[in-house]
């Protein structure tokens, strides 16, 4: 049976350097060995008064400039983000048995945006997001189908226009933690904290 001295990893596998290549290399390899959703992370808003809630949504855009997703803004999320704009995300590739973690404020991404990746979506999904008053009560499934089907019927192309109040949020990362599973338990995790000039620094830390 090994012992933890004959499995115990390398010191600093995960470098300090530039957090944004870490990730796109992670979320690369995440693509080839996670069989569904590569792109689903958890997303944690809260209320100004602190109660919490998460769920999961997909990237959408990601770059130096911030991690993109998509909402109704009418939603109990698009109103906790209105009201307390911090957010925490959460990719979790059980694949690779890593995780990583990112905290930032949000902002708005462009109309043009919008437009752009809500036409990039499936003809049903545009119909689908128009149709729904995300996160109200429901008094049966019948009501939101015959909704769908109304607005396929005025749009056979599929071709229902952005609501307005369905939108995109950037998360601006302050802070990005890169963690990875090791035997034992014997984790390593990195995290990276922005500095006021836009660079990076980064830290170990303990398990």
């Amino acid at each position: 049976m090994p012992t933890p001295k004959d499995v115990a990893p390398a010191a600093d596998v995960i470098p300090h350097g530039d957090p944004f290549a870490l990730f796109e290399d992670w979320f690369a390899q995440a693509s080839v060995s996670e069989p569904n959703d590569h792109n689903a992370m958890a997303l944690a808003t809260a209320t100004p008064d602190g109660h919490p809630s998460v769920r999961m949504v997909l990237l959408k855009g990601h770059g130096p400039d911030g991690f993109v997703f998509y909402t109704n803004f009418h939603s109990r999320k698009g109103g906790e983000l209105a009201a307390n704009p911090h957010v925490a995300l959460l990719f979790h590739w059980k694949s690779l048995r890593r995780q990583i973690r990112i905290e930032g404020p949000i902002t708005q991404v462009t109309p043009a945006e919008a437009d752009a990746y809500f036409a990039s979506r499936h003809p049903e999904s545009r119909l689908g997001s128009a149709a729904s008053d995300q996160s109200r009560p429901l008094e049966n499934r019948q009501i939101y189908l015959d909704r769908v089907a109304k607005l396929r019927a005025a749009y056979p192309d599929g071709n229902v226009p952005r609501p307005e109040h369905w939108s995109g949020y950037r998360v601006r990362p302050e802070r990005i933690e890169f963690w990875h599973d090791r035997d034992f338990r014997l984790h390593e995790r990195r995290r990276f904290d922005r500095l006021p000039d836009g660079g990076w620094t980064s830290t170990l830390l303990y398990p």
